[in-house]
């Protein structure tokens, strides 16, 4: 894998340990009452969203490793440019449900680039 591409996916990487480490021992009330939390987790998302579009653009390739990438892009873009209808039960829905595996399968994809296969990480 390219190394930029690499870089990517940790960026990814990245912004999902820091929105777990966010939103840690919340509830979908406390992320409510919580507007640095939010703001916070929803510009990692946006950061999550855009190297996902780095490597669709720069490596389509590689674009199809990350699961869900369009899905990520979209969610990114709703963020952004419709700022001002984002539903917090959304956010949270993902977050708390979906953000988990996601860090898993990124972490494993990271691995895989970065270890032969006769190796464990």
């Amino acid at each position: 894998m390219p190394p930029e591409a690499l870089k990517l996916l940790v960026d990814i990487q990245k912004a999902l340990a820091e929105i777990m480490n966010f939103t840690a021992g919340m509830d979908f009330a406390d992320y409510q009452l919580n507007a640095m939390c939010r703001a916070a987790v929803e510009r990692k998302f946006e950061i999550i969203g855009e190297p996902c579009t780095r490597l669709r653009d720069r490596f389509p390739e590689k674009s199809p490793l990350v699961p869900g990438a369009y899905q990520i892009i979209g969610f990114r873009n709703r963020i952004i440019h419709g700022y001002d209808n984002v539903d917090d039960a959304i956010v949270w829905d993902i977050v708390s449900r979906k953000l988990p595996l996601l860090a898993t399968q990124v972490e494993s994809l990271i691995d895989s680039c970065c270890c032969p296969s006769s190796v464990r990480c």
